[in-house]
């Protein structure tokens, strides 16, 4: 049920998304020379790589998913033996690279606001703030949930399979998040 649950959810959050991406087109529309202006100020290598550190995260998330499926909570072995990685360190290295990936949107916010693209700039600045800001709190979410479910293991004396089920349905949160920002970078960073 939780699982259902969680994927309709997600449809709605789909539907949110859907919305922002309307009003991105619908505005960038009427206004060509806007963002043909503003567009060329993006560090597009600096949001390519990360990019990758966020679509790699769903990989390492899914690692965590299969080792807490088969009930392997931490590592057997060496913390350098990654083959040997638990459900923990697979869902910790996903937070890094998660927070990672904000504090590069906070080093980007930061470089755009010293161009003088601001959210009360222009109708470029307010879609690019809205629609990258609300995907980056849909992000900062899926860490607090890592969060949760790793203070939840760390908790319990013996893990299960509730445990489990919460790591698959952040997971599927962590992957929707994900393919979000696919979608808003081609729409944002690689569509002139």
């Amino acid at each position: 049920m939780v699982a259902v649950g969680t994927i309709v959810w997600l449809s709605s959050e789909l539907m949110f998304f859907a919305a922002l991406f309307a009003a991105y087109f619908t505005i960038r529309s009427v206004s060509p020379e806007l963002w043909s202006q503003n567009t060329g100020i993006l560090d597009v290598p600096f949001a390519s790589v990360n990019t990758t550190i966020l679509v790699l995260s769903s990989l390492t998330c899914q690692l965590g998913v299969f080792a807490a499926e088969r009930g392997q909570v931490g590592r057997a072995g060496s913390l350098f033996q990654v083959k040997g990685w638990g459900f923990r360190e697979w869902f910790s290295m996903t937070y890094l690279m998660g927070a990672v990936f904000i504090a590069g949107q906070a080093v980007e916010y930061a470089n755009l606001v010293q161009e003088g693209v601001t959210i009360q700039d222009s109708a470029y600045g307010s879609m690019f703030y809205l629609t990258t800001g609300f995907h980056g709190l849909h992000v900062t979410g899926g860490l607090i949930a890592f969060l949760l479910v790793l203070g939840r293991t760390l908790i319990a004396r013996r893990f299960t399979h509730e445990q489990a089920v919460s790591a698959i349905v952040v997971s599927y949160y962590w992957h929707f998040v994900d393919v979000v920002w696919i979608g808003l970078f081609a729409t944002i960073y690689l569509i002139k």
